[in-house]
């Protein structure tokens, strides 16, 4: 289980990155010690620099690849990529409004490939019309102010993935609760779903609805993202988000068992073919 990291460079980057420093290391046959004495460090600061917990420092960087014979273009290339991962994200503009625990939330969505997620209660973040979006967040923070408005304005920005050069594969399944759910004036409601309809149509995302109908299922238990990465070093995470914050899962049995509950909610949820059809008839009667 991973904490959520505050962090605002990229934290896929870093974590790809850490775990190819962790592979020198012990290709070089070193321990955690051995490359905490190089630098003058604490044993436990090597540790946190390879789960990438910390910003790297690039003088130490260069110190271990020289130590782990690590040298050349490698070494150049390493480099590269480092100076490139400590470069804060898109969102670092928005720091005043963006909580430390998901920060690393936005840097997982923006590096993934596929993100998969089952939401019962709110149309999802990304799909989200500014309208929608600024009544659910002002339910959290009782505010109409500047805050609101730049939360909001985030919630819009991070949207871009979807329709970006190698957007990521989107697949997203709602309670029917999601599109009944009055959290809105009507019309709010209305043009929340013909976004929904219009992002459906999309080549990239698939958008499943669980209706009624379905009265027990899995997802009962709560939302819940998947995110797969084209690093081969980095693991399926998936995303729980609580009162006091969240939690990252990354351990293979804790993740499969997640990515087995989406398929199964999936195959229960209504066809992909219908989705349409089905959104248009709720839209008639709101």
């Amino acid at each position: 289980m991973t904490q959520a990291r505050s962090t605002s460079a990229s934290t896929v980057r870093l974590l790809v990155l850490g775990r190819r420093l962790r592979d020198l290391r012990r290709h070089a046959g070193k321990s955690f010690e051995d490359a905490a004495q190089i630098l003058g460090v604490s044993a436990l600061a090597i540790r946190r620099m390879e789960q990438a917990q910390v910003k790297w420092k690039i003088p130490y960087i260069r110190m271990l690849l020289d130590e782990y014979g690590v040298t050349g273009e490698e070494a150049r290339d390493f480099l590269a990529m480092t100076l490139e991962a400590n470069q804060p994200g898109w969102w670092y503009r928005y720091r005043d409004v963006l909580p430390s625990w998901f920060k690393a939330y936005v840097s997982l969505e923006e590096e993934a490939t596929l993100i998969r997620c089952y939401e019962p209660h709110y149309v999802p973040g990304l799909l989200q019309t500014e309208s929608y979006a600024e009544t659910v967040l002002h339910a959290g923070l009782h505010d109409t102010g500047e805050e609101l408005g730049r939360r909001v304005a985030l919630r819009m920005e991070r949207q871009k993935l979807l329709t970006q050069p190698h957007a990521p594969d989107v697949w997203i399944v709602v309670d029917e609760t999601v599109l009944r759910r009055p959290v809105a004036p009507p019309e709010v409601m209305r043009n929340q779903i013909d976004r929904l309809i219009e992002i459906a149509a999309l080549p990239n995302v698939k958008l499943q609805v669980i209706p009624f109908a379905l009265c027990v299922h899995e997802g009962m238990y709560g939302p819940f993202t998947f995110f797969r990465f084209e690093h081969p070093e980095m693991p399926d995470i998936v995303y729980l988000e609580n009162v006091l914050g969240a939690v990252y899962l990354d351990q293979y049995d804790d993740v499969a068992a997640f990515q087995s509950a989406l398929d199964r909610l999936c195959a229960q949820a209504l066809p992909l073919n219908r989705t349409e059809s089905y959104l248009g008839d709720i839209r008639k009667e709101l």
